[in-house]
């Protein structure tokens, strides 16, 4: 039986003292117990996922890690192992440009990989990873954590405890310790806003990136699907009815969070961290067709001092707005706003048009070459906004 933490400040030190949430409350949601029809249900469906279907494409993976060239495009320059979790390595990424001797320490971004808590990879951002930290002159790390079922909340944020702090006190990496990121996709943003809140990563990291994360355990699913937009104006996999994440929601919730757990707590639903608990600047970024959008939007405004919408408010508008590829920058703040609050940076970017994944390897699932297409311009444009945005948080640096 997995840890079940209820109380706020259970897991520690998350936010320093008192962990930041809201206060206990007995009638707040807990994660349900399910029927032993569901467990076996979603149990078959995680080992299908994870021994029969990824099982045989990690093991080519790792083939084709040792015998491709570090030199090949997309390929991590490094991938390591810590002592402290031998199981999980790690993938690092210098710029191309970058001459082997050169010794200038380098602004570090640690990404944090997708897929429901259950599935998932660090190679799965590779392409991501190396194409920022070329182009944004940084040294980017793909961490690594154990999957649920197996290993469920809270475990993985601990995995990414560790590792964080073996990356950054590790003298064989130019790192500039005064110029750490984190950024994270679904469940890697869940988990990277969640880490942030410990104290030993917290004073560390001066900036956070979740890209269309889960930060609401305690908003049904059926909520969240109504305030997703649905465009069959857009066609193809965009004009779908319903969201897919539907098809594996329930699986990924049964496995990562254990019944009885308190759906409110901070490090589980980020939502409820109080501003001080995280990295001073915060980037949120949405897609307005996925149906982990809005709680990603109230959690945007709530950092940024802004009305919170309501949970039945939708994000972003009925109209296809803009042309392919672009983006909606200023101008309209249910897509887009930054406020300064007490010194820090509180950033939205809602990506238009677009579903959850979006910049992910999904072709062969949507079967959408136009998506796929307005997919491909809108990550390019992204990874560049938030290098610059990057940048500017975290400044020159002490080693600059």
């Amino acid at each position: 039986m997995a840890e079940v933490v209820t109380g706020p400040g259970a897991l520690g030190t998350p936010g320093g003292e008192g962990g930041g949430g809201a206060p206990d409350d007995p009638t707040r949601l807990t994660a349900p117990q399910l029927t032993m029809a569901q467990r076996l249900k979603f149990g078959a469906m995680a080992f299908a996922i994870q021994r029969l279907l990824l099982g045989p494409l990690l093991l080519f993976h790792r083939l084709q890690d040792f015998f491709t060239p570090l030199s090949a495009s997309n390929h991590p320059d490094i991938v390591k192992t810590y002592p402290a979790r031998k199981s999980l390595p790690v993938r690092i990424y210098f710029p191309k440009s970058r001459p082997k001797n050169a010794t200038t320490r380098l602004p570090v971004l640690l990404t944090v990989h997708g897929g429901g808590f259950v599935i998932g990879h660090p190679r799965d951002n590779d392409a991501w990873n190396a194409a920022f930290a070329s182009r944004h002159d940084f040294l980017v790390v793909a961490l690594n954590y154990a999957k649920a079922p197996g290993s469920p909340f809270p475990a993985p944020i601990y995995d990414l405890e560790a590792l964080i702090g073996c990356v950054l006190s590790d003298p064989s990496l130019p790192i500039d310790a005064s110029r750490v990121a984190l950024a994270g996709w679904s469940a890697g943003g869940n988990l990277s806003l969640a880490v942030s809140q410990l104290e030993g990563v917290r004073r560390r990291v001066q900036a956070v990136v979740p890209l269309y994360p889960v930060v609401d355990f305690a908003v049904k699913d059926h909520v969240k699907t109504a305030t997703r937009r649905y465009k069959k104006a857009l066609g193809g996999f965009r004009a779908n009815e319903g969201d897919y994440l539907m098809k594996l929601g329930g699986m990924f919730n049964w496995a990562y969070v254990s019944p009885g757990q308190d759906c409110h707590h901070p490090l589980l639903s980020p939502y409820y961290a109080e501003r001080e608990a995280l990295p001073r600047n915060v980037f949120l970024i949405g897609a307005e067709l996925d149906m982990l959008g809005q709680e990603a939007w109230r959690m945007a405004c709530k950092l940024a001092g802004k009305k919170v919408p309501d949970l039945t408010d939708a994000m972003g508008c009925d109209e296809v707005q803009v042309g392919k590829g672009e983006l909606i920058l200023d101008g309209d703040e249910r897509f887009a706003f930054e406020e300064t609050v007490e010194g820090g940076q509180y950033r939205w970017l809602l990506v238009p048009d677009t579903i959850h994944g979006f910049d992910q390897k999904i072709d062969a699932m949507v079967r959408d070459p136009v998506l796929m297409e307005d997919a491909g311009i809108k990550t390019e444009k992204l990874i560049d906004q938030i290098g610059e945005w990057l940048h500017k948080v975290l400044g020159p640096g002490a080693h600059s």
